[in-house]
């Protein structure tokens, strides 16, 4: 009785911000759709009952994880980029935050880069927001673009979401062949591409 007692004090103590991240680090090695209620307490040491009361749902616990996901890549990634002095700069800094956590944060790598490629062909909430987290991050590293184009850092010829694919490709590539076993030889990689594709567009 005394242990049923401390542990569900125990249950009671584990922040969910604590179970979303176990949350997020699981899914970055068994996949999104694999983590379910009962996967995730036996990770946590919680009961199903007392995981349960956090998340009455699969897919409200799915939700839940992309969205701390998503808060932990803009503190990690995207807020310390906007304190660069230049547009370009940012736009270097997005890219170097972005390895840094690839590198460390997730057994998986990349969050979102395991996730995307897992459902983008199942519609519904879950793809719904993992796209929509997509479409702002390509949309972060556009408006880095532009602004350097237009403070002339970069030349306004390019091809702005060209570029912008081309650094996102060496990014992917970068975290997928880090996960793959290449560790950071694979992301000081895709730093020279990046570097490299950023001269040829300076003006």
């Amino acid at each position: 009785m005394n242990e049923r007692r401390r542990r569900q004090r125990s249950d009671g103590l584990r922040s969910r911000e604590a179970i979303l991240r176990e949350a997020a680090r699981l899914a970055t090695v068994e996949g999104l759709d694999g983590l379910s209620i009962s996967r995730l307490a036996e990770a946590v040491g919680m009961s199903k009952s007392g995981l349960f009361a956090h998340f009455g749902s699969k897919e409200e616990l799915q939700l839940a994880t992309i969205d701390s996901a998503r808060a932990l890549f803009d503190e990690l990634v995207v807020t310390p980029a906007a304190a660069a002095a230049t547009p370009l700069a940012r736009l270097e800094q997005l890219a170097e935050n972005y390895l840094r956590y690839v590198d460390g944060t997730f057994p998986g790598g990349c969050f979102f880069a395991s996730l995307v490629p897992e459902i983008d062909t199942h519609p519904g909430p879950v793809r719904d927001e993992a796209l929509r987290f997509m479409s702002d991050w390509l949309a972060q590293l556009e408006a880095a673009v532009r602004d350097a184009q237009q403070e002339g850092e970069l030349d306004p010829a390019e091809d702005a979401e060209q570029l912008v694919f081309d650094l996102e490709a060496s990014l992917f590539l970068g975290n997928a062949l880090y996960v793959a076993g290449q560790g950071p030889t694979a992301l000081d990689r895709a730093r020279r591409a990046i570097e490299r594709r950023l001269a040829a567009a300076a003006t």
